[in-house]
């Protein structure tokens, strides 16, 4: 893990996407942050100690998703897979539930982790993500805590090495090169995830900030919580959390009762021609109870380890 001394920074942004905005002036406290995603050999040993079962490896209950056909209910997860050519970028066509897919099988039965032992691990529900961060004795990472995080010292910058999206023509994080969602020229090296000290560290020194897999946080998905100072009141806002896990809620889901959480720091995924959520101020809103083959995660510890 990597110490970061905290402090006020600029947060969002008003140049990208209406859910970044506005910019706002936050604090953080001191805390510790993993250098690199969770990694599959990470995790693996996790599971060996735990025994723990991830979401994706269990089948959903149809009383939970009204409308579900049984013969859905087998466990599995959503996996990305490339189109043969153009698409509705409205159709999310490139995503398919696999069932069987799942963190062991990232492309589903008959794929598995050999050569992504350093790959971040996918497939992982937030609650995975929260029962390994506990027995790490650790934590997930407020919204805040990440975007500080991601910035890696630098002020106001759009991306997390600066201003410029790919100085001298080269990629600076694993994202989609080319148009989206079939043609990917690899520019970067990599179609999916890949190992978690591929590319440089930020100016902390963190490496996958931004790219490769979108992390969770700890924080319910909502607009930015602006807090109003106080007349005469000196501070700007320390520490801030996000919406009300009923204002998370997706009312345009099958049962308008799914809670979301932020993701941040954009994945493999993000592309030019799409989303262009490579980048600090960027947020997501996840359900829960989604898992998918380009969402990770990693820890925080608050104060001393």
């Amino acid at each position: 893990m990597i110490r970061l001394d905290g402090g006020t920074f600029a947060m969002g942004s008003d140049r990208f996407y209406p859910e970044e905005a506005p910019v706002r002036q936050v604090r953080v406290d001191p805390f510790w942050i993993d250098e690199t995603p969770v990694t599959n050999a990470e995790f693996a040993r996790f599971v060996a100690e735990t025994g723990h079962v991830t979401f994706a490896e269990i089948a959903p209950d149809p009383r939970d998703y009204p409308g579900m056909s049984p013969d859905m209910a087998r466990a599995g997860s959503l996996v990305f897979e490339p189109t043969p050519g153009p698409v509705d970028l409205r159709s999310l066509a490139w995503w398919s539930f696999r069932f069987g897919a799942d963190w062991r099988h990232p492309l589903g039965p008959g794929s598995s982790l050999d050569g992504l032992e350093d790959h971040p691990v996918v497939h992982v529900a937030h609650a995975d993500a929260a029962a390994y961060a506990r027995w790490a004795g650790k934590d997930l990472p407020t919204e805040a805590e990440f975007e500080f995080a991601a910035r890696g010292g630098l002020k106001a910058a759009d991306y997390a090495w600066g201003d410029e999206f790919e100085p001298d023509g080269r990629p600076q994080a694993n994202y989609w090169q080319g148009p989206f969602p079939h043609g990917n020229s690899l520019a970067d090296g990599w179609l999916r995830t890949s190992p978690v000290r591929s590319f440089a560290p930020n100016g902390h020194g963190l490496h996958d900030m931004i790219g490769n897999v979108w992390e969770w946080t700890e924080d319910w998905y909502g607009p930015p919580r602006i807090e109003q100072k106080r007349p005469g009141h000196c501070c700007v806002p320390a520490n801030p959390r996000g919406a009300t896990r009923a204002a998370s809620m997706d009312r345009k889901g099958p049962s308008g009762k799914t809670p979301r959480k932020v993701l941040k720091g954009g994945s493999h995924l993000c592309a030019e021609s799409y989303c262009r959520r490579y980048r600090p101020a960027a947020r997501h809103p996840q359900p829960i109870d989604t898992t998918t083959s380009h969402v990770g995660f990693r820890c925080v510890v608050r104060g001393e380890p």
